[in-house]
């Protein structure tokens, strides 16, 4: 699966071979189980402003900013975007419902993964559209040396987030590399989106509520069911890209 995979995208992007130097990372629903404490926040900030919003349209969201994510369900009800000071009162409120679940759990095999990445001497950077400032702080206490400022692409470096390519591309430039270096490891929707019009290679693991052809639909090279399973693959994906 892994093989074909990689041959299909190197014939649809018009490349010749793969020479693998970088991973790129999502952090929510990939680094850290967080997505149903993110899922449970949106919806409490928006029942608080009489905004329907449902756990599905959470998992659906993923990956965009927070600004990105309350336009959109200003437009779902008052058919307009929220003003400045209403997107910063609604994603403060979010917030603060985030924290009050406490500290998000490590995805199961996401820390071997990345320490075997690292011993590989590929280069680790992270994209995300959060801007959960415990989060990115979490991750020097659970993935020490692995994450540098200068490898990190976050809601505060896009001005476009996920669908958009621009924080795949922004990382794309920050690494240095080419297309046919690098590969994203996604779980949402609009991230697996973003790396796809990127024009990266894209393995998304499936850790949420929706369906595997969700992910397929939205441009996924490779769709696992976890990220154990990509940590238990990783040494045939890596025999497979050196080939």
């Amino acid at each position: 699966m892994i093989s074909e995979a990689i041959n299909n995208y190197l014939s649809e992007n018009k490349l010749t071979h793969f020479n693998l130097k970088a991973v790129f990372f999502d952090m929510d629903g990939v680094l850290f189980d967080s997505m149903i404490f993110h899922a449970g926040s949106w919806i409490s900030a928006m029942n608080d402003i009489n905004i329907p919003f449902t756990e599905h349209e959470a998992y659906m969201n993923e990956g965009r900013t927070g600004h990105s994510t309350i336009d959109g369900a200003f437009q779902k009800v008052h058919k307009r975007n929220a003003t400045d000071t209403e997107k910063q009162q609604i994603y403060s409120s979010k917030s603060k419902y985030f924290e009050t679940y406490g500290a998000s759990p490590v995805m199961p095999s996401a820390q071997e993964l990345l320490a075997k990445i690292k011993k590989q001497g590929l280069e680790i950077f992270l994209v995300t559209g959060s801007g959960q400032l415990s989060l990115l702080d979490s991750l020097q206490i659970h993935f020490p040396a692995i994450f540098s400022k200068e490898r990190m692409v976050t809601a505060y470096d896009v001005s476009q987030g996920k669908p958009s390519p621009e924080p795949y591309l922004t990382a794309l430039h920050k690494s240095g590399h080419n297309r046919n270096e690098v590969l994203v490891v996604e779980n949402a929707p609009l991230g697996v989106e973003s790396a796809h019009q990127a024009g990266l290679f894209t393995i998304a693991v499936n850790t949420g509520p929706l369906p595997d052809d969700v992910l397929w639909h939205s441009g996924a090279d490779v769709v696992l069911d976890s990220v154990a399973s990509l940590f238990q693959n990783w040494d045939k994906l890596m025999s497979t890209v050196r080939e």
